[in-house]
């Protein structure tokens, strides 16, 4: 059994742990709100893009002449999953679920006889992942220094995976991040960067009213080439600035039940404290009483 001098420096202990993991909740809470903003105002661009690269992609149906980041190089052999994380820890099971999203779909693609590649961008991704892929890592990004992530750093993942292409490291490039949902809900996805996966959009407007024609200047074709790279951009702005807002989500939600169980544990050690405490007490009395009879 520990002895009282031990437990007051465990409850102290725990004490000072509650400290700091309820100022870590109240700082992922003030970044949550900024990093939910930024999220949120990037969708509809985002999907926008899509839309409107749905549409001028529609003249390529059929055709042989589609650009390459459209139609793809025709093979399906080599992957590149470009998988975000967080640069920190302490965020629940948010990094692990991302990599583990990444790694089960890398061992579908291996099982089928596929070339797999990694491109990590976060600590925390590289870190799970080298442990069991260190050959398959080709480049790794760290955003640890920056502050708020925006299209500077989502360009330089997006150029770094065009060069790649360029260089036909790959046929099949997937992004893998967290969308964020709410405080206790992200949820890990893979959206498929190239070739472009772009969903059919029906005609805006009324049912009974024909689609109007638009005139582009210049071409469609030269308006897709332009958009095609730009849109790479795009989707991986919005993959950081979802996993932006859902690592403080996870984060917030982890330190609240860590903050939670240290409350717990020291009310229990506090308990164990009282009862020895008493007990200690109450042999003294014990033995003055027995002494002062024996007198």
């Amino acid at each position: 059994m520990p002895s009282l001098k031990d437990l007051k420096n465990r409850i102290d202990s725990v004490r000072s742990t509650q400290k700091i993991t309820k100022a870590m909740q109240m700082v992922a809470a003030a970044k949550l709100r900024r990093a939910q903003e930024a999220a949120e105002a990037a969708r509809p661009y985002a999907e926008r893009m899509g839309k409107v690269l749905a549409a001028l992609g529609a003249v390529y149906d059929g055709q042989e002449n589609a650009p390459v980041l459209l139609g793809g190089t025709g093979k399906d052999q080599v992957h590149l999953l470009v998988v975000a994380t967080g640069e920190r820890g302490l965020a629940g099971g948010f990094n692990s679920s991302i990599a583990r999203l990444a790694r089960d779909h890398a061992q579908k693609l291996i099982a089928q006889g596929k070339t797999v590649k990694f491109l990590t961008v976060g600590r925390k991704g590289h870190d799970i992942l080298r442990r069991q892929y260190p050959e398959l890592i080709v480049d790794t990004f760290n955003f640890r220094e920056v502050k708020q992530v925006g299209f500077t750093q989502a360009q330089q993942v997006a150029d770094k995976v065009l060069e790649l292409f360029a260089a036909g490291e790959f046929d099949v490039a997937t992004l893998f991040f967290a969308k964020f949902g709410s405080v206790i809900s992200q949820v890990p996805t893979a959206h498929q960067l190239i070739p472009a996966k772009l969903e059919k959009v029906e005609a805006e407007g009324d049912v009974n009213t024909p689609a109007v024609p638009y005139e582009y200047e210049p071409s469609e074709e030269a308006i897709v080439e332009d958009l095609l790279p730009r849109n790479i951009s795009v989707q991986v702005l919005r993959a950081l600035l979802e996993n932006s807002a859902s690592f403080y989500g996870a984060q917030m939600s982890a330190m609240d039940n860590a903050t939670r169980n240290a409350g717990e544990m020291i009310n229990k050690l506090q308990l164990s404290y009282n009862r020895q405490r008493q007990a200690q007490i109450t042999k003294e009395l014990i033995e003055i009483i027995s002494g002062a009879e024996a007198l």
